[in-house]
């Protein structure tokens, strides 16, 4: 089933976000396949349970169609759920991040170069994976989600200033977007 997506604004995306209990797999399974529905219409990279109105700790990432700029991505999809980071590098890089919850907003975003990340994967195989490139930078944002974070609240003070009319247009559901959103 397709979900609405929730926009800056909407209190689920700053809400404590619990552990997905993996002994209702059922459950998480039936939010991972509405999850991939969701995303592929929307036709972003990531998403995380809260975008959905879920707050859980249940994240899809999804590398595939940037391969033409990021060919390291080839094959890059992880469903992670109740994902831990347990190291992150003190070298950190910037990219220029967007989001389905905030759309229209793009802004640069400084994070650790590399991360080690514990989780769930889909069949519930406990796995650990070092990430580094645009697929870390990926992860990171959606595991942001799982702290109540948006990319835009590690933007530079002059960048908040730059955007907080659009934010606050946002926030107000004064935006269109080309998926089902709610605010």
């Amino acid at each position: 089933m397709i979900l609405p997506i929730y926009l800056y604004g909407s209190d689920v995306l700053r809400r404590e976000n619990t552990e997905a209990d993996l002994n209702d797999k059922e459950s998480i399974l039936k939010l991972v396949e509405d999850m991939k529905e969701t995303l592929k219409v929307a036709d972003g990279c990531g998403l995380a349970a809260p975008q959905v109105g879920v707050n859980q700790k249940v994240v899809i990432v999804d590398g595939r169609d940037l391969t033409e700029t990021y060919s390291e991505l080839k094959d890059f999809f992880r469903v992670m759920i109740n994902p831990v980071v347990v190291e992150e590098s003190e070298e950190t890089c910037e990219f220029s991040e967007g989001c389905l919850s905030v759309p229209g907003i793009y802004a640069e975003v400084r994070r650790p170069s590399v991360i080690k990340v514990e989780y769930y994967d889909e069949n519930f195989e406990k796995k650990s994976e070092v990430f580094e490139g645009f697929a870390c930078r990926m992860v990171q944002h959606e595991l942001s989600h799982l702290e109540g974070n948006l990319f835009v609240d590690n933007v530079s003070t002059i960048r908040k200033k730059m955007i907080a009319r659009k934010l606050q247009a946002i926030s107000k559901g004064a935006v269109q977007t080309r998926y089902k959103s709610k605010r």
